[in-house]
């Protein structure tokens, strides 16, 4: 049974939920703990790193993305305390969400030669473009048809992020959450690359939904190596929480460092 599901979405990045369902999500699935880690984005809706809502915890938390140089990864941070660091960082990341969103979209409409009844705006990431175009009826794609030939990497449609260093991105959340995070380390296209950047961080996303049989033994060795404490997530981004996390003993030392 998980009992902390440390990443989640809502409906302030490109999530399903909207942060007042989620304690009964929670519930649902019993999971007694849940981080909201919305993309490059701070939620407004919660004013301390730790609050209690319907007899859920919830821990405020962010997920990051950030360049590596010879790759771009995913930062979990944790117990988030706004500073004018990250504030700044992640008001130009929404700026330049905004603009890449609308690109997008131009690109889509064009091609397909409909309208999709959407802007860019702060939030919208492409799984919003993808539903909308599965929505739409005059468009021959479904959600995942729309990733594989339209709006995936390399695809006619795909616009680049702008992002930060992950020195900028990492020392931004250091300053600002009680515990920073590599997420979900198996999805990389250079898994070994990423987990070395562990060397730099306090922790990892050990447990994770991968959705497919994965080989854990670089993260338990990664864990080992850098004396790593450990997260776990699913990664919602619909109403299904509880799919991978923590367990309440494994919570014990991330609860110590965000409060």
């Amino acid at each position: 049974m998980v009992y902390a599901d440390l990443h989640v979405h809502t409906t302030n990045s490109d999530g399903q939920l909207e942060l007042d369902e989620v304690p009964a999500a929670a519930r649902e699935a019993g999971v007694s703990v849940v981080a909201i880690t919305d993309h490059d984005r701070i939620s407004p809706a919660l004013d301390a790193p730790v609050t209690e809502r319907d007899g859920v915890t919830l821990l405020h938390g962010i997920e990051l993305r950030v360049d590596a140089g010879d790759q771009r990864v995913d930062l979990l941070g944790y117990g988030v305390r706004e500073t004018h660091a990250l504030t700044g960082l992640v008001e130009h990341i929404q700026q330049d969400r905004i603009e890449r969103g609308q690109a997008i979209i131009d690109c889509v409409e064009d091609r397909l030669d409909v309208s999709l009844g959407i802007e860019g705006r702060e939030g919208l990431g492409r799984p919003h473009i993808a539903r909308a175009v599965a929505d739409h009826p005059d468009a021959d794609y479904d959600y995942a048809a729309t990733f594989d030939h339209l709006i995936g990497d390399d695809c006619p449609c795909y616009v680049a992020r702008d992002v930060p260093t992950f020195e900028r991105g990492r020392e931004a959340l250091l300053d600002a959450c009680g515990l920073v995070s590599l997420a979900h380390p198996l999805r990389y296209p250079d898994p070994g690359a990423a987990l070395e950047l562990c060397a730099h961080l306090p922790a990892v996303e050990r447990y994770y939904h991968y959705g497919r049989e994965v080989d854990t033994t670089p993260v338990e060795r990664a864990v080992r190596e850098y004396d790593l404490l450990v997260t776990g997530g699913s990664d919602a981004h619909d109403y299904d929480l509880g799919l991978a996390g923590l367990s309440a003993d494994q919570y014990e030392p991330v609860a110590a460092a965000v409060e």
